[in-house]
């Protein structure tokens, strides 16, 4: 049997799975830009200084934890926290409507274990 050469290539499909990762990549690098969380960050009317982020812990309006993007609960973030270098730094951005208790508890969390950088994100007032 003799085998018949290709006279032409079809790009079609080719296009399409391009176009699907052209989506996927437009898709995920609007939550990385933006952020997934929402939280709603307390107002300052100074500006302070940039901290230096190493490690964020979000803590949303419902409560929930969130330690570099994934949810988590306050044993699991001590957890974690433990095998953390304690030259690092914290980056926590709460949204200004939950509990204080919340709030108090994370900080608990970080500072027990022996980390002394710690910020906490605002946002500045516009006048």
């Amino acid at each position: 049997m003799e085998e018949k050469e290709f006279d032409y290539i079809n790009m079609i499909p080719f296009i399409d799975v391009m176009l699907v990762l052209l989506t996927i990549i437009l898709m995920t690098s609007t939550f990385v830009a933006g952020g997934i969380i929402p939280i709603e960050l307390p107002r300052v009317v100074a500006e302070h200084e940039k901290a230096m982020k190493s490690h964020i812990v979000e803590i949303d309006n419902a409560g929930i934890i969130y330690f570099q993007g994934e949810k988590i609960t306050l044993p699991a973030l001590r957890e974690k926290v433990l095998s953390i270098p304690r030259d690092t730094s914290f980056l926590i951005r709460a949204d200004k409507n939950i509990p204080l208790q919340n709030f108090v508890d994370v900080i608990d969390v970080i500072k027990t274990i022996g980390f002394k950088k710690i910020s906490l994100q605002t946002e500045q007032i516009n006048k």
